[in-house]
């Protein structure tokens, strides 16, 4: 090992030949500051994205089950999205059988969601909204999407039976047609029909806390949306329909009954043998934060390829400086080696300029990406984290990619005859 105050004199002697060329040692890490600046801006952005989005997740709380006719459990697992296309469509009739179990507590229909959404403008006196999804639900819509409410109810058993013309606003439509007076009880118009409004939801959570349009909704008994809209010409159990969402919500502690039996069920209506795989999607928390696993891994994947690449420019320039630096210090070489000066000396001092130059432009790189972070968060409100080992990391690496890209270099200085680099002009 190197004496501490000897490896002392190394590191001032390495950052004293630096400083000396500013310039050269600054367009030799350009491709260090790039690579470090990406690993540790977009490493702030995805993992406040994650916390975020996982949050949103777990606000549906851990028993929730979705049966969907595909969801991402299904692209994630390579089906072939011609093949999910010809499931066939889940019904009212699915939900209503659900709704019989003795493991489940309640069942949520709702029509009009994901590939099938109607956008529609309510209407108000004169006043009218931009186009905001309508959707038919049950009376537990607002429960099992866990949805505050703002002001007034939701619509009750008896009113979805009877098909009333009721309606709760989303956040974004109450706040266009009714900034200043109570909305309960006023007429609106949805697609040429009279709606009383009889609630208001309060804002829905989104990943990221972006405006994504969470808000533009209004809610309507399902029953009362397939008389207003119509049933799409695709036919399933009991008729013809349009694609159907159900969320089930277990009884406390029979969460796994409840899964075999809603499986156990759609398995008998959709008439499948024993042998054939499920033509729906069974969906719970643990599952949906399982897929968002797997698509943060594929991101930080991503950017590990594109920060190597940079990290990789920077690291042969930081070769191709070191070797031209050992070609034009060869006489100091020799002289050092003369002195006294042992191999491992020399090997050292070349080593420490280059990670010394390459950690600079890591300690560039984490406050560029950290400042990018702290930018996009004031800007746009989007969420950021900046854990502490992402700067560590940064930092590691960058000090690595010197070690390692200037190797060669200082080995090449360390093994110089000091006669012949003496009479090295």
């Amino acid at each position: 090992m190197i004496p501490h105050a000897l490896f002392r004199e190394i590191v001032v002697m390495a950052w004293e030949t630096l400083r000396s060329n500013k310039l050269r040692s600054a367009l030799t890490i350009v491709g260090v500051v790039i690579g470090i600046t990406a690993i540790v801006g977009m490493t702030s952005l995805v993992r406040g994205f994650d916390r975020s989005l996982r949050s949103m997740i777990e606000e549906l709380g851990p028993n929730t089950i979705f049966v969907a006719k595909f969801s991402g459990l299904s692209f994630m697992s390579g089906k072939d999205f011609v093949e999910l296309l010809r499931r066939p469509n889940l019904t009212p009739d699915d939900a209503s059988a659900l709704a019989r179990l003795d493991e489940v507590r309640f069942v949520d229909t709702m029509l009009g969601g994901g590939f099938d959404v109607k956008l529609e403008r309510i209407h108000y006196r004169g006043e009218r909204t931009k186009p905001v999804a309508i959707l038919g639900a049950s009376e537990y819509f607002a429960e099992v999407g866990f949805i505050p409410m703002q002001a007034g109810r939701f619509f009750t058993a008896t009113e979805l039976r009877h098909r009333r013309r009721v309606v709760v606003l989303g956040h974004a439509p109450f706040q266009s047609l009714f900034p200043l007076i109570d909305p309960i009880g006023r007429k609106v118009r949805i697609g040429g029909h009279e709606y009383t409004v009889i609630g208001v939801m309060g804002p829905r959570p989104s990943p990221g806390g972006f405006d994504a349009g969470q808000d533009d909704l209004a809610v309507i008994p399902h029953t009362r949306y397939e008389s207003q809209f119509g049933l799409r010409v695709t036919r399933g159990h009991g008729g013809e329909h349009r694609d159907v969402t159900i969320v089930a919500v277990p009884r406390e502690g029979e969460r796994q009954q409840a899964l075999d039996e809603i499986e156990r069920v759609m398995r008998i209506r959709h008439g499948l043998r024993l042998d054939e795989a499920n033509d729906f999607d069974l969906v719970t928390q643990d599952q949906a934060l399982r897929v968002w696993e797997q698509t943060t891994q594929a991101i930080f994947l991503g950017l590990v390829v594109i920060s190597s690449i940079a990290l990789l420019v920077g690291g042969i320039g930081v070769m191709a400086i070191m070797t031209m630096t050992v070609t034009e210090r060869t006489h100091e070489i020799g002289l050092r080696k003369a002195l006294g000066a042992k191999r491992r000396e020399v090997l050292w001092q070349f080593l420490i300029e280059a990670a010394a130059l390459t950690f600079a432009g890591g300690l560039i790189g984490v406050v560029l990406g950290a400042g990018t972070g702290v930018l996009v968060h004031f800007v746009s409100g989007f969420p950021i984290s900046l854990p502490w080992w992402s700067f560590a990391l940064g930092l590691g690496v960058s000090a690595t990619v010197g070690i390692v890209f200037g190797m060669a270099p200082a080995i090449k200085a360390s093994r110089m005859d000091p006669i012949e680099a003496l009479r090295h002009e």
